[in-house]
């Protein structure tokens, strides 16, 4: 029954990500994509998959301070993505279950570099090639459906992305996470 709860958790989280995609602004965008972690949270600690879900924590909390990215000075600071990157560092050492929870570290320290690039378009890039598919095989091998699918769905966004507007016209356009 547990199993099942967790799989409803992470079909909400599924969702949420869903409508994200669908927003025009990089707040909400956030504020989506928030609510999404924060469901995919509870589901991987429902499935005892610690490491994701204490990474997902970490970055409900990078999720937030992305809404005020343009407000704040100090949120566009390296020394604020590079306190991030500690937090998972230290997030995976804590909770380390073998190799697997090197997966969440990949991803969560790859996105929290590129999202201080304020692009968007190298945003899509590392999504697609790096944190995607680490999240993609901890999902599997913790057995996150909606996870899966939210990975799934990620990539297949970003190849459309890529599609539409190319390579180079991808990697010129800057996000704003301010609206």
């Amino acid at each position: 029954m547990l199993n099942i709860i967790a799989q409803a958790i992470g079909v909400l989280g599924l969702l949420a990500y869903l409508v994200s995609f669908q927003v025009k602004n990089n707040r909400r965008f956030f504020l989506w994509q928030m609510l999404g972690c924060g469901l995919f949270s509870v589901q991987m600690a429902l499935l005892g998959a610690v490491s994701g879900s204490i990474s997902l924590v970490v970055t409900l909390l990078r999720g937030l301070l992305m809404c005020r990215y343009n407000d704040w000075a100090w949120v566009r600071s390296k020394a604020t993505m590079a306190v991030f990157c500690v937090l998972f560092a230290l997030s995976s050492a804590l909770t380390w279950a073998g190799p697997q929870s090197l997966l969440p570290l990949i991803a969560c320290e790859a996105c929290t570099v590129v999202y201080w690039t304020n692009n968007a378009g190298y945003i899509r890039l590392v999504n697609l090639f790096i944190g995607s598919p680490a999240w993609l095989v901890y999902d599997v091998l913790v057995g996150s459906w909606g996870g899966i699918g939210n990975e799934l769905v990620t990539m297949g966004s970003a190849l459309v992305s890529i599609h539409r507007f190319g390579w180079k016209t991808l990697a010129a356009k800057d996000s704003d996470f301010s609206k």
